[in-house]
């Protein structure tokens, strides 16, 4: 027993310091099951090498000594490019030695005969180098395996160095837990019984079968992809991205996607387009409807650059300033009616969309301004003259036609009295004439009054009736109301 508490202390002295190597993911590895030892080879029967070393390997229930417990404990290590570096201890208790003895009636056909020494206990310790064919086979479940080492084992009272060949198979249930089968030919040193017959150091087959445990390998974020070859260790992924995450399942990467928590199109960086206008949802201002990019996903239908949800006339196109509609042009004189001084009244662009004031509408305000009477020697209106209002609302009928038109309210008189004196009576009847049509309705911006007393008769002051041409007022067009202004 004092053997195997050796064997057990190191043992675990061994899996603290070294283990038993599979991958980089994983590098180290704890194994430990039950082992068989088989003395046959050391027996000397046979007629070569092969023969006498290799034969009969299989021969289980007469030759192979098993111990029907936990039996070995093996730690290793990966060291890189397919090999690990390992430790294996273990116990065995040896109740069939085989030795050659033709002559015993126990003898097989071979001449070996399998005789109890008396249950010697068997202690092993053993160091291996182990190239695994895993990565070169690209096999995922099966791991053959080619190792070579050496050992020291205690037998019964007897102990001894090894040389340890061997090959072993593998096979993983997962990508940390797998079923080892292995067998070691250990042939020791010396190789031979004492005086008595008692087994000595004896080479013999050492076969282990058990499960093993890959560890070591860190999966900070737990999805079964080591941090070593993790994109995203921190957050639990996906292989085929190299461990980061794709939540929506649009075969981005969470990192690289605008739109981590929708499914969409590569094209648009994993951002969804509803539309299918080519502009993402996130970005569309009318995710439900195809637009225009100028527009941000918007439509136009009217191609007025307006977006519909913005145009108050979707079907019409119109100025933006005028919300997507049409400016109205009632005259239909193509000035619109927010431009249009006259908007009822077709009129010339160049004149601001009202008519030009015509030869005939000047003779008719000349008609109408002589009508117009006054007091002798006074600028009020002649006393119980009914015609003169008539007059002036002639005249206001006809300026209305031409609002952006100035007219030129003038006053004359003859050359009886003084110049002064008729310089002031003319001024304040033309007065009295623009008044009396600011009164009526007509823009005080489209007129103005001037007094030229004598200086202008259109007829002779030598005669009466030329005197009564002379007394007279007269309303011109003297242009625009915007001149001076525009």
């Amino acid at each position: 027993m004092k053997h195997l508490k050796k064997l057990l202390v190191a043992g675990m002295v061994v899996m603290g310091l070294s283990s038993h190597a599979q991958d980089s993911n994983n590098p180290w590895a704890i194994s430990f099951g039950v082992n068989a030892v088989d003395t046959r080879t050391s027996s000397g029967s046979g007629s070569g090498f092969f023969d006498q070393h290799f034969s009969q390997p299989f021969a289980v229930k007469d030759n192979w000594n098993i111990l029907p417990s936990l039996s070995y404990i093996g730690v290793s290590k990966y060291v890189g490019a397919g090999f690990s570096v390992g430790l294996q201890g273990s116990v065995n208790k040896i109740d069939k030695y085989v030795v050659f003895d033709p002559t015993s009636p126990n003898a097989d056909s071979r001449g070996n005969v399998a005789y109890n020494p008396g249950d010697l206990m068997y202690y092993g310790i053993d160091a291996t180098i182990k190239y695994s064919f895993m990565e070169l086979i690209k096999s995922k479940v099966i791991d053959p395996s080619l190792s070579v080492g050496g050992g020291y084992t205690f037998f019964g009272d007897s102990s001894f160095g090894t040389v340890n060949p061997g090959v072993g198979l593998t096979f993983w249930f997962t990508d940390a837990i797998g079923l080892e089968l292995a067998s070691r030919y250990k042939w020791a040193f010396g190789d031979r019984e004492d005086a008595s017959g008692t087994p000595d150091t004896p080479s013999h087959f050492q076969h282990t079968a058990g499960l093993v445990f890959k560890f070591g390998g860190k999966d900070t974020d737990g999805d079964g992809i080591y941090d070593k070859d993790d994109a995203c260790p921190d957050v639990a992924g996906l292989k085929q991205f190299n461990g980061c995450p794709d939540t929506d399942g649009d075969g981005i990467v969470d990192a690289s996607d605008a739109c981590p928590d929708v499914f969409g199109l590569a094209a648009l960086n994993g951002c969804p387009d509803t539309d299918g206008d080519g502009i993402a949802d996130k970005d569309d201002a009318c995710p439900d409807v195809a637009g225009l990019a100028a527009l941000k996903g918007c439509p136009d239908t009217d191609g007025d650059g307006v977006a519909d949800k913005d145009d108050k006339c979707p079907t019409v196109a119109g100025p933006k300033e005028n919300g997507g509609c049409p400016f109205l042009d009632a005259d239909k004189d193509g000035v619109a009616d927010k431009d249009d001084d006259c908007p009822t009244v077709a009129g010339p662009a160049s004149n601001r969309g009202c008519p030009e004031v015509t030869t005939e509408a000047l003779e008719e305000l000349k008609v109408q301004a002589r009508a117009v009477y006054f007091n002798s020697g006074k600028a009020t209106f002649k006393s119980g003259d009914k015609e003169t209002p008539a007059r002036l609302d002639a005249i206001k009928e006809i300026l209305k036609n031409y609002p952006n038109a100035k007219f030129s309210v003038e006053g004359h008189t003859d050359s009886d009295g003084s110049d002064a004196l008729n310089q002031k009576l003319s001024e304040e009847r033309a007065a009295a004439v623009m008044n009396a049509l600011i009164e009526r309705g007509v823009s005080a911006d489209n007129l103005v009054s001037k007094g030229f007393g004598e200086s202008m008769p259109v007829a002779s002051n030598k005669t009466a009736a030329g005197k009564a041409q002379n007394r007279r007022t007269e309303i011109k067009h003297i242009g625009s109301k915007y001149e001076g202004k525009l």
